[in-house]
């Protein structure tokens, strides 16, 4: 035997440690997956109501209760199990319970034999005993077992629930850089490259491929010196993406972040909006049209929006002044494209909300005008995908649904809602069966800043996902081919831009980066 050990040594010796069966990366990257798990996911909150339900009993009555729980027979058992220091019996095999002791069973019985499960407050009364012996398993209570089930049914709603929405919360990395909130967000269709824009006045890119476990962006760009970025919006084809900040001139970028153009800045003399060829006063939002590569909108404080050709930052295509209530210059506080492109919307800051639609011969009168559609400034416009649902966001702190053939009255409104930024927005779930928005923090609250989501159908909030204790949630948006929901959030100090995930239902985007940390880790 000697021999043949030390012939398998010399044979080892031959070659490489590395060489032969490896450990499979696959726990390095539960490890890591573990790491980024969020604290407020309960991970088992069952074991932790077991172990506080019966702090009286036994130490053998509770693991006859655990083990009749996890065998799940208390209901086609009939009387007490036989406990485990009972089974050997001198007269060989037991019919129903185990026979009580003396000291218990042999007051009250004549023949000395028990028919039947005993009385059961004999073994509660024997708790009493001088001896301080509990004698048979207790019968466990009937109201535990019921709060148990409802425990159960409650976490299994709850898994179905998410489940059925196919939620990613379960992790979560954060995308840092930003010295203050991040106020605009822009992820490309494809899911690889994630827009991030600051009130301190930069642009991070970042690309999941390139990116190492530091989660660093690949470049970093200033628009407009001194101006904060409001909006930032990716091209159909995601070969470019528009840039709006607090300026007057937006701007175009290629996929590398290398400026293409910026659109001219009109003339402010001029009192007709309509003959200036650009806008003359900060913007505050933007969109690239979702079908035609060519074509954006913008809106301005200047009152006005406008449509543009990106292949000519000279002049624009079209000029839109909304309808007002009164004479004078009223700012347009946000705007959106529909799906296809053949609506726009307008928040003003009156309040009202102006859809316009793109025909021949259109102008700037609104097809649809609500006048009072909120009490302060509006903040974010979401149109459905099929036309029907218009989403919108307030100063007011207030979220309306609006049914778009009947704008009359909104369909819900929701309350209490704190929102302290201008670029605070809605967006919809892939199945468009939920839709979400961010709370801001306010001074008096302990509750943070929340992401919120609300079911479509049945017009209720159906999840409160706490994001930052001290931060607010401005920017959302859910997509729809890496299933992980992006939040921005930050204060005057910080900003970044918060991924959530889980490793069952989420593909790539956060997952790369995570695979990558762990090769890092198994390498170094």
């Amino acid at each position: 035997m000697e021999d043949e050990a030390d012939i398998y040594d010399g044979v080892r010796a031959q070659f490489p440690l590395s060489f032969g069966k490896q450990s499979k990366p696959q726990t390095s990257l539960e490890k890591i997956h573990d790491s980024t798990h969020r604290s407020d996911q309960p991970s088992s909150p069952t074991n932790a109501s077991k172990s506080n339900d019966l702090p009286s009993l036994s130490s053998s009555s509770k693991a006859w209760l655990d083990s009749l729980r996890k065998e799940r027979t208390s209901k086609s058992s009939i009387g007490p199990p036989r406990p485990p220091e009972m089974v050997e019996d001198d007269e060989g095999a037991m019919i129903g319970p185990p026979r009580p002791t003396q000291s218990v069973g042999t007051e009250d019985d004549d023949d000395g034999v028990i028919i039947g499960p005993p009385r059961p407050l004999k073994p509660v009364e024997a708790e009493d005993d001088d001896d301080g012996m509990l004698i048979g398993p207790p019968r466990p209570p009937v109201e535990s077992e019921t709060d148990d089930d409802d425990e159960e049914e409650e976490e299994e709603e709850e898994e179905e629930e998410e489940n059925r929405h196919r939620m990613p919360l379960s992790n979560e990395i954060v995308l840092k850089g930003h010295t203050k909130i991040v106020s605009a967000l822009a992820i490309d269709h494809s899911g690889s490259r994630v827009l991030s824009g600051s009130y301190d006045y930069t642009v991070r890119m970042y690309d999941f491929q390139g990116m190492n476990s530091h989660l660093q962006s690949f470049r970093q760009l200033e628009p407009f010196e001194g101006h904060q970025v409001r909006n930032l919006s990716w091209s159909p084809t995601s070969d470019r993406f528009l840039c709006v900040t607090g300026s007057a001139q937006a701007k175009i970028y290629d996929r590398d972040g290398l400026t293409l153009g910026e659109f001219v800045k009109g003339d402010m003399y001029i009192r007709d909006l309509k003959n200036t060829k650009g806008h003359i006063c900060g913007l505050t939002g933007g969109q690239w049209h979702p079908k035609t590569k060519e074509t954006i909108l913008t809106s301005s404080e200047d009152g006005s929006l406008r449509i543009w050709d990106v292949n000519d930052f000279k002049s624009q295509k079209q000029v839109i002044k909304p309808k007002l209530a009164r004479p004078g210059r009223v700012p347009v506080t946000t705007c959106a494209w529909d799906r296809e492109g053949k609506c726009i919307a307008g928040g003003i800051g009156d309040g009202s909300i102006q859809i316009w639609n793109l025909k021949a011969g259109w102008g700037s009168r609104p097809d649809v005008y609500v006048e009072k559609g909120h009490s302060d400034d509006i903040t974010g416009l979401k149109f459905s995908s099929d036309g029907r649902i218009l989403l919108s966001r307030s100063f007011d702190n207030s979220l309306k649904v609006w049914d778009l053939r009947q704008m009359n009255e909104s369909l819900k409104v929701f309350e209490d809602l704190p929102n302290h930024y201008a670029q605070t927005n809605i967006a919809f779930s892939p199945d468009e069966q939920l839709f979400l928005t961010g709370t801001s923090v306010e001074r008096e609250s302990t509750t943070g800043g929340l992401l919120c989501f609300y079911d479509r159908a049945k017009l209720e909030l159906v999840s409160g996902v706490g994001i930052s204790p001290t931060c607010s949630v401005v920017q959302c948006t859910w997509h729809p081919k890496l299933n992980q929901i992006f939040a921005t959030a930050g204060d005057k100090s910080q900003g970044g831009t918060h991924i959530l995930y889980d490793p069952n239902l989420s593909e790539r985007g956060a997952l790369v980066c995570v695979a990558r940390a762990t090769k890092e880790k198994i390498c170094g």
